[in-house]
């Protein structure tokens, strides 16, 4: 039986870890990262994936870094036939792509060579996209650069978002996993060179993405709210507090100030851009509440602000 040491840390990465133990592989070992605080008390807590493997009495081991030699020599000493990745979030050592008869292979939720990286669902949905998908390929020492297995296309919807896309792609990957295992130990797929220079790069998202610059068109700023959404979440300023903008719709309207107030509706607050697409913010959390609908919002805290109010800070 095939020897499977099996490396990912969040929620992307359970339903694939789940699919190689239902397809009947031997699992024999799962690397995550360390349990770390989470949440407001910032309460000690282990990553979805190793809460998984320990359903199924898989040793697990969680490496501060993977290339420190002595947590290095634990996961080698699985003697694993195939290395399976999936959002681990750490690039893996020579020594450790070298070692497994079959190699080392990783599931990214991107087409690649486009959208290495981090955060390529965030970046696809940020950037407009119609369609992502899932790549399987070989790991290298560079960042997803390895030679592609096998690929599929996901569409994009215009409704969908981070979390949506998400989910979608993890039951794509597990399935698509599925699928080129039994090729590759075969030897049945022919790798495909990625050309680099078509490559694009998909960062971890920083704090300064997450701030609306109303002066953007009406579709960028809705590509921005649903790029963000659930996690890490759109923010602008109002009466000079921070204001998370969980969803919006675009709506028609217009105004020579961008972020201008041009409408208060029962279910939302509409709000000009750069162009003739307005956002209705529907959804929202203001600084220290909890988050709540645009409804909620103008019947409740919002009671005091009005047309013509600008949203963002004039000073930025």
């Amino acid at each position: 039986m095939t020897r499977v040491v099996f490396m990912g840390t969040p929620d992307f990465s359970v339903p694939i870890l789940r699919q190689i133990i239902e397809d009947g592989y031997e699992v024999v070992g799962v690397v995550t990262q360390p349990d770390r605080p989470k949440g407001r008390k910032k309460e000690i807590t282990p990553p979805p994936v190793k809460v998984e493997a320990l359903k199924y009495s898989i040793p697990v081991i969680q490496p501060n870094k993977i290339r420190d030699p002595e947590e290095l020599k634990e996961v080698l000493a699985l003697n694993p036939d195939l290395v399976v990745t999936a959002a681990f979030g750490q690039i893996l050592p020579k020594e450790l792509l070298d070692a497994p008869k079959f190699g080392c292979i990783n599931v990214h939720a991107s087409l690649l060579p486009e959208l290495r990286g981090g955060a390529p669902i965030h970046y696809a949905i940020l950037q407009g996209k119609k369609k992502t998908g899932i790549t399987i390929m070989y790991m290298v020492e560079k960042l997803d650069a390895g030679d592609i297995l096998t690929q599929v296309e996901v569409e994009i919807g215009e409704r969908d978002h981070v979390g949506s896309m998400h989910d979608k792609l993890s039951e794509v990957g597990a399935k698509l996993l599925s699928e080129t295992m039994p090729l590759l130990l075969d030897g049945k797929l022919t790798p495909i060179k990625q050309n680099d220079n078509e490559a694009s790069f998909a960062a971890n998202i920083k704090r300064e993405q997450e701030k609306i610059d109303w002066s953007r068109t009406g579709e960028e700023i809705y590509n921005q709210i649903r790029g963000l959404h659930p996690w890490p979440v759109a923010y602008t300023h109002l009466k000079g507090q921070v204001v998370k903008v969980w969803w919006g719709e675009k709506v028609a309207g217009t105004s020579k100030n961008p972020g201008e107030i041009i409408r208060l509706e029962e279910d939302g607050i509409v709000v000009s851009t750069g162009n003739n697409t307005a956002i209705k913010i529907t959804e929202l959390q203001p600084s220290g509440k909890k988050r709540m609908s645009a409804f909620d919002y103008l019947r409740g805290a919002g009671e005091t602000i009005s047309t013509g109010e600008i949203l963002g800070d004039l000073n930025e």
